[in-house]
């Protein structure tokens, strides 16, 4: 009896895949006679009913495929969605008249889905877009037998197999040994490069305006200084303390040190900057 496809919710992988997969185990593999009989319907009279009973009996396959994906490490659920994907392309696409089973017909347009999703998301920037550098990517990684660089005599072999340039092979293994950076990551950690953004002109790079912009802060400093000579003791340590240190003290804990009100102490504060500014514009 035909498995009643229209009764089921939408079945797509999420965070469970164990429980994905007991689920689409309850659909029995389907014999060759079953499986024409299935393509047939659909292929000569559009039974959408036959298509998805072909779909569902096919989706452990996608799963098994997408296993062999593991080590990019992209999500499997959105790897064996990708690959349902292309399950349904397959089906949609399958002439039982060819004479071959829809499995052997489906794993090209399973891996096609997988693929792609790979390269779009494996890395920021694109690793591969020519159709010879896609074919490169999964090659060179599955043909990969250790961690350590390639030896010139391997990249060659690698080549001569793939017909493509040995520049090319050197290349793509840089590109899959590479890993993403945040543009203006956090500069505070030693054992990590620098971010991009840390090797940025400065806006300011002409030297002839660095020694200028160098000049004129040693100058306000310097009026500064002068400046703070021309206040009292207290006004002095009151800027001192509100302004010019890291831990800034409070109105109210000045004013309970001097014995005043802390509107006094703003007060107080107000004319020394007064002063300051009238000193260092003069």
């Amino acid at each position: 009896m035909s498995t009643n496809v229209m009764a089921l919710p939408s079945l797509a992988p999420g965070r469970d895949i164990d429980a994905y997969m007991q689920t689409i185990s309850a659909f029995p593999v389907l014999t060759a006679e079953e499986e024409r009989e299935l393509a047939e319907r659909f292929y000569y009279e559009n039974d959408l009913d036959a298509a998805r009973e072909l779909v569902l009996r096919h989706l452990r396959f996608v799963v098994h495929l997408a296993r062999s994906y593991q080590g990019y490490g992209l999500s499997q659920a959105d790897l064996i969605q990708e690959g349902n994907v292309g399950l349904m392309k397959a089906v949609k696409r399958f002439d039982p008249s060819v004479g071959v089973r829809l499995v052997s017909f489906a794993v090209h347009w399973i891996k096609a889905e997988m693929h792609e999703y790979i390269l779009r998301n494996w890395r920021i920037v694109k690793v591969a877009t020519t159709k010879a550098q896609r074919k490169l990517f999964f090659n060179l990684r599955g043909q990969k037998k250790r961690l350590a660089w390639l030896t010139q005599d391997e990249t060659k072999a690698i080549a001569d197999e793939l017909g493509v340039p040995v520049a090319e092979v050197s290349r793509m293994e840089g590109r899959l040994s590479a890993t993403d950076m945040a543009f203006d990551a956090d500069d505070n950690d030693d054992e990590k490069p620098a971010a991009p953004a840390y090797f940025l002109a400065a806006e300011a790079s002409d030297p002839a305006d660095i020694v200028a912009a160098a000049d004129a802060e040693a100058d306000n400093l310097e009026q500064l200084s002068v400046a703070f000579k021309t206040l009292d003791d207290r006004s002095r340590d009151i800027v001192q303390r509100r302004w010019l240190t890291e831990d800034k003290a409070t109105l109210h804990e000045l004013a309970a040190e001097y014995g005043v009100s802390a509107e006094r102490i703003r007060q107080l504060e107000k004319n020394a900057m007064k002063k300051l500014k009238k000193h260092i514009a003069a």
